[in-house]
């Protein structure tokens, strides 16, 4: 049997990029799924990517008490991932939490301290982190390439069609969703930009419905940071730019630009040039377009999530965080809750922010 063995709870889309990675994972299993809904036949869909015998649950004391498991995904509607997530980690399982990590500062970090007292590690997913553009990105930032940061912008131009949204009775609703383009789609790039700058210190922000119907949320918005370091920021979100860009990511400094497009460079210029850069220009001449989400939810594959479990299953090997743990986790949460308090009082909002201020 695996060394490392996994349960999913929810068996919804993105059950299958988690079940997916899994399998192509050495020494680790996908064991057991729980599906709570009448039929069970997303449960059995789920169970079919296993790569041995996994048990389809449909209740969640049974399905925490397996002991064949130590490690629970949580691929539940957002705002459903606490109470799944707290009773794994009372169970001793290690904890892996689909994005967002929940929808509020206090969920976070009720889910952050059930892990903590229970000595099992978390994990929030947050694949992006993990491409190859992205990651030459962090290094040139943390090299000094860019001189001092001056501008550091995010956009996610995508396309929802209204069907999306009427496809299931959480999507839109704050209750489950958490909010809209910002805490569902564009909260990847949120988590970007804030790994890359730093620190958000303040933000001011505009959000609205432009769109869509029957939903509580917004489907556009705009939002001003100020980082800790002094740089100034842009976050741009939507669900309503028909087709559909690609989403975005831009650093700048005094000493060098850079673009990230889907994960792959596409402008990297420093005024001191490295025997890298020349490779890098080779492959922005002949690249071709990447997968993308921009109009369609499974128009991005597993590759990340793969990459992203890898790293997790070797921190517990070695006894450490995760890269991606629940303090960063919460981090993209706290900034977006930040942004939905300015867009509601027309007031900049600093951080630290807290629901309950």
């Amino acid at each position: 049997m695996a060394r490392h063995r996994f349960g999913i709870v929810g068996c919804g889309m993105i059950a299958e990029y988690h079940a997916r990675a899994i399998a192509e994972l050495p020494d680790a299993q996908l064991v057991a799924v729980l599906d709570t809904s009448a039929g069970q036949d997303k449960g059995q869909k789920i169970a079919s990517l296993a790569t041995g015998p996994c048990a389809i649950e449909n209740d969640l004391d049974p399905f925490m008490a397996n002991p064949e498991i130590d490690i629970v995904c949580i691929c539940t509607p957002s705002g459903a991932h606490l109470e799944p997530a707290v009773a794994a980690a009372r169970a001793g399982k290690h904890v892996v939490v689909e994005k967002p990590l929940e929808i509020t500062v206090p969920r976070c970090d009720a889910i952050i301290s059930a892990c903590d007292q229970n000595r099992v590690r978390l994990c929030a997913i947050f694949p992006s982190r993990f491409s190859q553009a992205n990651q030459q990105l962090k290094q040139a930032i943390t090299t000094g390439r860019f001189g001092r940061l001056t501008l550091g912008d995010t956009y996610v131009k995508w396309w929802r069609t209204q069907d999306y949204y009427d496809s299931g009775k959480w999507r839109g609703t704050w209750a489950l969703d958490g909010g809209g383009a910002l805490m569902n789609q564009a909260i990847h790039n949120v988590d970007l930009i804030s790994w890359l700058m730093g620190e958000v210190v303040e933000v001011v922000a505009f959000t609205d419905t432009l769109a869509h119907e029957r939903i509580e949320v917004e489907d556009t918005a705009v939002a001003i940071l100020r980082f800790a370091s002094g740089a100034l920021g842009v976050i741009e979100a939507a669900t309503t730019a028909y087709p559909g860009l690609l989403k975005r990511i831009e650093i700048h400094g005094n000493r060098g630009s850079a673009r990230v497009e889907q994960d792959e460079i596409t402008l990297w210029e420093f005024q001191d040039q490295l025997p890298g850069d020349t490779e890098i220009a080779a492959k922005l001449a002949s690249r071709t377009s990447s997968n993308s989400g921009a109009s369609d939810p499974r128009g991005i594959g597993h590759e990340g999530h793969r990459q992203q479990l890898a790293d997790f299953l070797a921190a517990i090997d070695a006894g450490k965080p995760a890269s991606v743990d629940g303090q960063e986790g919460r981090k993209s949460v706290e900034i977006i809750r930040a942004i939905y308090r300015s867009a509601t009082t027309g007031k900049a909002v600093p951080l630290p922010f807290d629901d309950r201020n």
